[in-house]
């Protein structure tokens, strides 16, 4: 894979995070600022580290699977993890400033 081939499935991850919503805050995770690493390798293996806004939060395993299946559906993605990581823990410094906005915190 090229390195301009990887940037642009790069940046078709990010598009594809900005269409994964929390049911319960109208933001994108991506935007929430849950999503913490996004590793992409040379085979097409994409593997995402991702929390949650609470540990508890009921909507986890949706959450987390709509994004493991929207990821795979990304032509030229071979494999996709998905993994629930609660550190550093989140916080509303996290949220974009566009999440912020929605959310009327600015």
């Amino acid at each position: 894979m090229t390195t301009e081939e990887k940037q642009a499935l790069e940046d078709r991850i990010v598009d594809v995070l900005q269409t994964v919503y929390d049911p319960e805050i109208p933001v994108d995770v991506y935007n929430l600022g849950l999503i913490y690493r996004i590793e992409l390798d040379d085979d097409a293996k994409l593997e995402v580290d991702m929390t949650m806004t609470a540990p508890n939060c009921p909507q986890a395993d949706y959450i987390m699977e709509d994004v493991r299946l929207r990821l795979a559906g990304i032509e030229g993605i071979n494999k996709v993890k998905v993994n629930l990581v609660f550190e550093p823990e989140w916080d509303k410094d996290m949220m974009s400033e566009e999440a912020r906005l929605v959310l009327g915190m600015l």
